[in-house]
């Protein structure tokens, strides 16, 4: 399975951040939210083919992948909102193309909505976006996080595999599926990943949906048919609310579409950013 480097650091205000650009600097900046519990190596095949004309900006959150993970760390929405509107500053982009994903949608809305960010154009894939979200067992954990923090190493990598699992329609590769896994394992990833989503909190979302009418931005809404953590008629809700958004549903996909559907995906916003032009 091939590298995922993220060779750059970025001192956030809730621990450190690990960063990577792709393509020639001058290039139409695009920066790639993930989700949870992902990182951005789920992006990799897209972010590779998208930085054949864009400069592009990857970059896990705290708490995730390969940026920090400490007891009491704050990784809610909220704080994930305030480290993204930081990083952009970092980064010195003034209005890049915004791509994300699932919490990943979440918190480019809230730094969109809240924080003043400002983007050329928005394509939010499955995202979490509109309430209620959460499946059973994402409830069960987020109530509980205490306990299940408690399991042996052995049964919280197995949970792990299994619920990662879960987002893909046709099965994730072996590898793959290790790869994502593996950040959650350990003395540090296993409190990480309870502590993650014991912060997960609606009212995150809620604060900003009603708003969700004055973005202002080109909005594309991408969303994986068989998803079966957030259901595609989610998708269109959230098109119907933001104004002049479009659907585009990805055919076979789950909720991990850039692993189900990498090429399609790839395709949507490549049309989405043609039009952009």
């Amino acid at each position: 399975m091939s590298t995922w480097p993220l060779p750059e650091t970025f001192a956030g205000s809730t621990g450190a951040v690990r960063w990577n650009r792709l393509g020639e600097a001058g290039r139409q900046p695009l920066v790639l939210l993930h989700g949870t519990p992902f990182s951005s190596y789920v992006w990799r095949a897209v972010a590779r083919s998208l930085a054949r004309d864009h400069q592009v900006f990857v970059w896990d959150m705290p708490g995730y992948g390969m940026s920090d993970k400490f007891p009491g760390q704050d990784v809610s929405l909220a704080a994930q909102g305030r480290v993204f509107t930081e990083l952009l500053d970092h980064w010195g982009l003034a209005e890049p193309v915004v791509v994300a994903h699932d919490f990943g949608g979440a918190v480019a809305l809230r730094a969109h909505l809240l924080h003043g960010a400002r983007y050329r154009a928005l394509a939010l894939v499955d995202p979490v976006a509109l309430a209620p979200w959460g499946s059973p067992f994402f409830r069960l954990v987020r109530d509980h996080a205490e306990v299940f923090e408690q399991l042996p190493p052995s049964l919280h990598g197995a949970l792990v595999a299994e619920y990662v699992g879960s987002a893909s329609s046709p099965g994730l590769h072996p590898a793959v599926r290790e790869r994502l896994v593996g950040p959650w394992l350990g003395e540090s990833g296993q409190p990480a990943f309870y502590r993650q989503i014991a912060q997960a909190d609606q009212r995150h979302t809620d604060e900003i949906q009603d708003r969700y009418a004055t973005i202002g931005v080109p909005t594309l809404v991408c969303w994986g048919e068989d998803d079966a953590w957030i259901p595609v008629a989610k998708g269109r809700e959230l098109a119907a609310a933001v104004p002049g958004a479009r659907l585009e549903p990805i055919a076979g996909a789950g909720h991990l579409v850039q692993e189900d559907a990498p090429a399609e995906l790839t395709a949507a916003l490549l049309a989405f950013l043609r039009r952009q032009a």
